[in-house]
This record gives structure tokens, sequence and C-alpha cells, in this order.
């Protein structure tokens, strides 16, 4: 059952209505204070690409921000309203590597995250999926250890040491000691759309 709202009803019919007139459409993406309320209401849904070349390397980006940097993570992005999981990866691939992206829609696993030491951005259900790089990646954005920059890639083998915390449960895909058995899928359509329902247990 909601509870009551510390507030009149009006004024927080009116703070809605305001914070709608702020965003506009929702898959064109909300701008971060919007994006960071939301942040402290509900789960944010997001994808983790898992790209390996032929030496079993694995892509990994580099991050620092004030949430989790400095250090490396895997390449991934949160899935915005009435967008599909596909068009997630195939929106992180482009914007975070210039390239794009084949992968198994089905996810090689899933995790719950919290930080319990805050409400912003603190609460995760990550996808990681199996990803092969189809375009060649965008040099400019290669990686250099004596100007490392936001978003740059490089190739690892193995898990580095400076793997960002919250992207430690992947490290056993990281160093190859786990690969994965995709989770169960079924397809449903509605409409001209395909959504992927996946059962798991977190």
């Amino acid at each position: 059952m909601p509870r009551q709202p510390l507030v009149s009803h009006e004024a927080v019919l009116q703070a809605i209505e305001t914070l709608r007139a702020a965003v506009g459409s929702a898959r064109d993406g909300l701008p971060e204070e919007v994006f960071l309320f939301v942040s402290s209401l509900t789960p944010m849904v997001n994808v983790d690409l898992l790209i390996r070349d032929e030496q079993d390397r694995t892509l990994l980006t580099w991050r620092h921000d004030r949430f989790y940097g400095p250090g490396w993570h895997v390449p991934g992005g949160i899935i915005r309203f009435k967008e599909s999981s596909a068009e997630r990866i195939a929106a992180v691939a482009a914007k975070e590597l210039g390239v794009e992206v084949g992968f198994d829609p089905r996810p090689l696993c899933q995790h719950e995250m919290f930080n319990r030491s805050r409400d912003v951005r603190g609460h995760f259900i990550s996808l990681l999926h199996a990803c092969r790089l189809l375009t060649p990646l965008d040099e400019a954005r290669r990686f250099d250890p004596e100007a490392p920059r936001n978003g740059d890639w490089a190739w690892h083998d193995g898990a580095p040491d400076n793997l960002i915390r919250v992207h430690e449960i992947y490290r056993p895909f990281l160093d190859g000691r786990q690969t994965g058995s995709p989770l169960p899928s079924a397809q449903v359509s509605h409409g001209n759309a395909e959504d992927h329902v996946r059962n798991a247990h977190i």
C-alpha cells in the first residue's frame, strides 16, 4: 500500500508535471539531475558487454568519475524507458567504442548490485551479454597510460588489479575461469517489438 506523502497531493502533482516538462521523451535520455533522482527511487536495469577477441582477451574501458573510478570496467549502459536490451547494447557499442557488435540475447549471468552507503545510483540489476566485434575499434579511443582518458579502451589478458569494485563480480569471466551458461530465454511478441523474458535466481 502506498504511504501518504509528506506534502500535499497537489504539491506532488505539480512537482510531477514540472519533471515531465523538463524530461520530454525519456527514450532520449534524462537530464542528469532527474536521472540521479530517479535512481534513488527505483532499481536501474543495465546491460554489460563482455567482448572477447581471438586471443581470449577482454575489452575493457577506463572509468574515472565520482561514483566508480578510477579503474577498468566492462562497457555497459542503463536501459531506457521502452528501449530493448538489444537497442541498449547497440547504443553502448556505438557510443563507448565506436563499433557494431553481435551478441547473444541470452545473458551469461544476472546480478543484483547494492551500494549500502548511498541511495543515488545505489541499486542495479545487471545483465552480462557475450558480444563480438563486427567492425574495427576506434583507434582514437585507444587507452594511453601516459594520458588516461575516461572511456578509452584496451584489451586485457585476464582481470586487471584495478578493476572497479562493482565489477569484481565479473572477474571469473575476465580470467577465463567461468564462461557461463546463458539464462533460460523466451520471446514474446508485442506489435513489432520483441521482449526477452528471462528467469533467473538472484
